[in-house]
């Protein structure tokens, strides 16, 4: 079994139950691996791995850098590859921000360039589309809502927000990784994968406040004010990423059917349910 991207959120859920389930894991990073993980052979992605049989490969590495690492798939024996890419391709695709679109396009051609690389050479090939993912307090979701809450004891709202949001937890995207290794029938597939509650963000973000011990406390604020401030909070490199189109989602409904992974490969995801060690700090 070959694992690209093994340092991410994903893969710290995903390693153990690859070894639970008795697989030989080599896995792949591009940062230093400074500590040796039982049952885990580790690489730097770079490597050539064109000495190894690895016919199984997960991929947790952005979509869109996969095509570079083709000929190292090819040289392994690969006869199946199960790849993340993100909802975000049919989310982002309308956004006002460019940067988002362009974020939307990477994805779409890159699921393009992998299943016509697959097919071609008759591997078998799975793409799973996460939602919102969280947890462990290492994602870059519900954790940079919780560093803004911690900080400013307060939380920026346009409008309702009543938008509807299925966050998904990163055991559970792990979980769907290691089920579709073994069902034949997923092959040549897309699935999404929501989580197993759906909430308007207003009620997400309370959630946040709750599991902080801290009292909720709104900002209300019109777009037009919103993109004033957040002029001024781009100044801090944190909030750099921030967007205006990250404003007008809150009232907008990004909503996924996993009904069909639930079928094949018996996904159930469970209920936005935060724990303190899905926070920064908490746990």
């Amino acid at each position: 079994m070959g694992v690209l991207g093994a340092t991410s959120l994903i893969g710290e859920c995903l390693l153990p139950l690859l070894i639970d389930d008795g697989w030989q894991v080599n896995a792949f990073s591009r940062n230093p691996i400074v500590e040796p993980t039982d049952g885990v052979i580790w690489h730097r992605i770079d490597q050539s791995t064109s000495h190894e049989s690895i016919p199984f490969w997960i991929s947790l590495a952005p979509i869109w850098v996969l095509p570079d690492l083709f000929p190292q798939l090819e040289a392994s024996g690969i006869r199946r590859l199960v790849v993340l890419s993100s909802t975000s391709r049919f989310t982002k695709e309308a956004s006002s921000d460019a940067a988002e679109q362009v974020l939307s396009k990477q994805l779409k051609d890159a699921e393009e360039k992998v299943i016509s690389w697959a097919e071609e050479r008759r591997i078998e090939w799975i793409i799973l589309r996460p939602t919102l993912i969280y947890g462990l307090g290492r994602d870059g979701n519900i954790c940079e809502i919780a560093h803004f809450i911690k900080r400013y004891r307060v939380f920026p709202l346009v409008g309702r927000a009543q938008g509807l949001r299925q966050p998904v937890h990163a055991g559970d995207v792990a979980q769907a990784c290691v089920a579709v290794l073994d069902h034949n029938e997923v092959s040549g597939r897309c699935y999404n994968l929501s989580g197993g509650e759906t909430l308007s963000y207003r009620t997400m973000v309370e959630r946040v406040f709750q599991t902080l011990r801290l009292r909720t406390h709104w900002l209300h604020l019109p777009l037009s004010l919103f993109r004033v401030a957040l002029m001024v909070m781009r100044m801090v490199p944190r909030y750099r990423h921030w967007t205006p189109a990250m404003a007008e989602r809150m009232n907008r409904d990004l909503v996924f059917d996993h009904s069909d992974a639930e079928r094949d490969f018996g996904f159930r995801p469970k209920a936005f349910v935060l724990e303190d060690e899905d926070l920064p700090g908490t746990g």
